[in-house]
């Protein structure tokens, strides 16, 4: 089940959109199933434009990442406009598909592997290495076209919309024009940052970055927050766990106010 919490006031401005912010899934289709039925059901609701953020890290890690990245690759009822952001997952697989050692090595070591073995399975080609080749076989051409349509971020308002963060010591339009690419950027990239974002008290001069990428219990000892998802410091975290606590973490933001969203696994 999809579960909103209470409405929470906040200095959010969404220039008069309604913002759906959807966080880390990591091949959990079932849970990203039941919360795009949820924000389909609250954006019939909602009679301000809608627009929803895949805040990425789609795949990996859980049963079912085909799964989810078709889901994810297709429209969702009552959503204006779509917008899917590069994370750091999604950064290796397509670095590994276009040659890159370092990042397959990278990749297998965080879970890739179980995508890799799905990827192989659909095609029914168990030792294909994961190039292109073998993620258009397997993923099909929608999502692999959306995948390579992937964004670093998303500007609304006064809201960043980014996977990992933001680097506070740096300008921060020079931070998020780093190229995805950059692999050699982390862990200051802003696919990967977790250090100096996450345990910054000084703001981020009246915007709110709005990301995923560290489960709960890896923000407790920067944040020291008891609920993860909890708009303090400029920050607002909607990586829910998915695979490890079987929570997806989602938001519903408009101006002067949110709520955070959670779908569950069935008890």
């Amino acid at each position: 089940m999809m579960t909103p919490g209470p409405w929470i006031a906040a200095p959010t401005e969404t220039a008069g959109e309604t913002v759906f912010a959807l966080g880390d899934v990591h091949g959990c289709s079932g849970l990203l199933d039941v919360m795009l039925r949820g924000i389909a059901a609250l954006a019939a609701d909602v009679a301000t434009p809608t627009r929803l953020v895949f805040l990425g890290d789609m795949i990996d890690r859980g049963p079912d990442s085909i799964g989810c990245l078709r889901r994810w690759a297709g429209p969702v009822p009552g959503i204006a406009r779509t917008d899917r952001l590069v994370g750091n997952h999604e950064q290796l697989m397509l670095l590994a598909a276009a040659g890159d050692q370092e990042a397959r090595e990278l990749w297998l070591s965080l879970h890739g592997d179980t995508m890799l073995a799905e990827l192989r399975a659909a095609a029914d080609r168990p030792e294909a290495e994961p190039d292109a080749a073998l993620l258009r076989e397997a993923l099909g051409e929608q999502v692999v076209g959306a995948l390579h349509g992937l964004r670093s971020h998303v500007a609304v308002g006064n809201l960043i919309l980014v996977h990992g963060g933001l680097d506070p010591r740096q300008d921060a339009a020079a931070f998020l024009a780093l190229p995805w690419e950059r692999l050699d950027a982390r862990p200051c990239h802003w696919a990967w940052i977790t250090g100096g974002f996450l345990d910054w008290r000084g703001g981020f001069d009246g915007r709110i970055v709005v990301h995923g990428h560290t489960p709960p219990a890896k923000q407790h000892p920067f944040t020291g927050l008891d609920d993860p998802h909890v708009l303090a410091e400029g920050r607002l975290n909607l990586d829910g766990g998915s695979a490890a606590t079987g929570i997806v973490a989602a938001a519903q933001i408009e101006t002067g106010r949110y709520r955070v969203l959670r779908a569950r696994a069935a008890s």
